[in-house]
């Protein structure tokens, strides 16, 4: 299945960040999380070899994005 907010040259975190901004960006998007007790295991690269960090999430992630216009002449 692909993947429409990841391409072929997304290699990391902040790349896939990244393009998820650039995606929302325009839209009004607002994407919330609530967290309790989230345990993640975030790799430190792509890559089946790669190492693992245990990170515990509580709260709220909320991620907005907004189109700012740009100044006239």
């Amino acid at each position: 299945m692909t993947n429409p907010y990841v391409d072929a040259d997304t290699k990391t975190w902040p790349d896939l960040a990244i393009g998820l901004f650039e995606k929302l960006t325009g839209r009004g998007a607002e994407i919330a999380y609530d967290f309790e007790n989230l345990q993640v295991h975030v790799p430190s690269r792509t890559g089946k070899d790669a190492e693992h960090a245990q990170w515990t999430l509580n709260g709220r992630v909320v991620i907005r994005t907004r189109e700012i216009a740009a100044p006239q002449p």
